[in-house]
């Protein structure tokens, strides 16, 4: 009887056991699934509700139900997947599935919780970084401006592909420029990477701004990240470049040389006094 009665308790504890776990896997879940992109690098993240939890990722071109499994992001760990590669060619409209993985693993897709990306479109929905650029001088009122195409993550016959290599004729250049210590803005743009700035005010400072302008895109993906401002000082004279503590000394320089010409010409004019002076008293002396 006691055997019995362990028995049942045994198969009570087990039956609870996988109660409370299968409700501990059916209350798992994957959220906050976004897409992250940068100059067409593009990477997939998520969070989920439940630790230690196995992933994995699976993607397809537009209203296409052909879901193809990424090869780097089969059973992982962690909450993100880069599906740079994958997302080719870039100018298409791609979904994702996050597929939770349960134990034991079942590669029937019917039995795994599914949680679904929105669609994103690298061509038309990439961040574009910073840009770095120079300025060159042509005269006192023109510049022109040499800006460097950001690089991207992909590469043809061994060459690293830069934003303008992918958006070619849609990429263009916006480019804002104000007098230092002004609020005025003026803005030009620019079809390729060297653009000219002309009209501005001789021997003022102005400051430039850089960012890629994509017209083709909706209004919210048009923009790329803005530069840092990049300067050009104003044109100034060697004096207008001298310091206070330079001024003085050329002052006090200038003092002493005309000091020491006026004793100069003093002592000179004494002496030919004296001189004139030794002559008429030796003539009047002279006997007759």
């Amino acid at each position: 009887m006691t055997a019995v009665k362990t028995l049942l308790y045994l198969g009570a504890w087990v039956s609870a056991w996988s109660i409370i776990t299968a409700g501990e896997n059916s209350d798992s879940r994957v959220e906050n699934v976004h897409w992250r992109s940068l100059d067409f690098k593009t990477i997939l993240t998520w969070t989920c509700n439940q630790p230690e939890c196995k992933y994995t990722v699976l993607y397809a071109q537009g209203e296409n139900v052909d879901w193809m499994e990424s090869q780097d992001c089969s059973l992982i760990t962690h909450h993100e997947c880069d599906l740079t590669k994958e997302l080719d060619p870039i100018d298409r409209n791609y979904k994702a599935d996050i597929r939770l993985e349960t134990e034991p693993f079942d590669y029937d897709i019917d039995e795994h919780p599914h949680t679904f990306s929105p669609e994103f479109n690298p061509y038309r929905e990439s961040n574009i970084s910073a840009v770095e650029f120079s300025l060159g001088k042509v005269n006192e009122t023109t510049v022109t401006i040499n800006i460097t195409d950001p690089v991207t993550s992909f590469h043809q016959r061994e060459k690293q592909l830069t934003v303008r290599d992918i958006l070619k004729k849609d990429l263009k250049y916006k480019i804002i420029y104000y007098k230092a210590g002004s609020t005025r803005e003026r803005e030009v743009l620019s079809d390729s990477s060297t653009a000219t700035v002309s009209e501005l005010d001789a021997g003022l400072s102005y400051c430039f701004m850089v960012a890629a302008f994509i017209p083709a895109r909706s209004k919210a993906h048009q923009h790329g990240a803005w530069s840092t401002p990049l300067c050009r000082e104003k044109d100034t004279h060697i004096l207008q470049e001298l310091s206070l503590g330079a001024w003085t000394g050329i002052v006090c320089i200038l003092i002493t040389v005309f000091i020491i010409i006026i004793i100069v010409i003093i002592l000179c004019s004494r002496r030919h006094h004296r001189r004139n002076t030794t002559l008429r008293t030796s003539r009047s002396s002279s006997p007759i």
